[in-house]
């Protein structure tokens, strides 16, 4: 497909276009990004894209609207911005340009649309209010992206364009970032998998380094494991495992005996030589070496 423009609408710009230029730009670097409402540029063409403007939704004439009356909805009956209508139609090819790998994609792109396109096509279409993010509201992505937009006595004629081309790799940056720890995380369940497998029954997980882990303990049901240990540099951790991402909790705390100490006063609390620190929260713990790790995970399930 030869691509040699890709337009939106001009003035104020929101998150839903701003991503969904990120998305495109990425996959046709070469294409003219325009901005305009002129009538004459929105006439779908096969070298366009038209996006978040032009009243009408039709993917196979390359325009990508969600103004009009009836909206494009989702199969649940949600409602599509802009962005969730180009991350539909080239998501997958855009992760496909980053290199996610090929058994991935699927994967990938259905829970970057849940976790990151969902929410901006919802808000930018009033389905949820701003207010639901509570005190963090004016640090959610879209008011964030709205602050890059120029100040109202800025004159310049370019203004509103100037402010979205500075904004644009910003952007960029964000979803490349997401998408990079998406796929990090499906390279990770693998290995999380075949390291819960060898644990067996034992309460003890060892990893060979530092990894995104929970989604595989759900995947695998191992409620049994209480305790993570990996290396860190020359040292090795032992860390608790969480209750949810959305709490503080743990299954287990490391041995009360042991918050807030370091070196000499751990190695005397816990008995292990090599003990070097834990977290006064009791959610981490370091020790010099595998053999002084295992020994304190030992001790703390035995404790739990």
């Amino acid at each position: 497909m030869s691509i040699d423009y890709l337009v939106t609408h001009s003035g104020g710009f929101h998150a839903d276009e701003l991503l969904s230029s990120a998305i495109l730009t990425r996959l046709f670097p070469d294409a003219e990004l325009r901005r305009t409402r002129d009538r004459q540029w929105l006439t779908p063409a096969p070298d366009k894209i038209i996006y978040d403007v032009g009243g009408a939704y039709d993917s196979e004439a390359q325009i990508f609207d969600h103004h009009q009356r009836p909206s494009p909805l989702r199969e649940d009956g949600q409602p599509y911005s802009s962005f969730g209508l180009i991350w539909a139609q080239y998501g997958r090819d855009y992760l496909a340009a980053l290199s996610v790998p090929a058994q991935d994609i699927d994967a990938v792109h259905t829970k970057f649309d849940s976790k990151f396109v969902l929410p901006i096509d919802l808000l930018d279409n009033g389905a949820i209010e701003p207010s639901v993010a509570g005190p963090l509201s004016g640090l959610t992505l879209p008011a964030l992206l709205g602050s890059l937009k120029p100040v109202f006595d800025d004159t310049s004629p370019t203004a509103d364009d100037d402010a979205f081309v500075a904004a644009l790799p910003i952007v960029s940056t964000f979803i490349e970032a997401q998408i990079r720890n998406m796929t990090a995380k499906a390279r990770a369940q693998s290995i999380v998998l075949d390291a819960i497998a060898a644990a067996g029954s034992s309460a003890i997980l060892e990893l060979p380094m530092g990894m995104p882990y929970a989604a595989a303990l759900d995947q695998a049901g191992a409620d049994h494991i209480l305790f993570v240990v990996c290396p860190r540099g020359e040292e090795w951790t032992i860390g608790g495992i969480k209750l949810s991402k959305d709490t503080f909790e743990q299954r287990a705390d490391l041995p009360a005996a042991w918050a807030g100490l370091t070196n000499e006063a751990l190695e005397d609390a816990s008995g292990v030589k090599g003990a070097k620190f834990c977290h006064n929260a009791r959610f981490i713990a370091v020790a010099d070496s595998r053999d002084a790790i295992m020994q304190m995970a030992a001790i703390a399930v035995e404790m739990a």
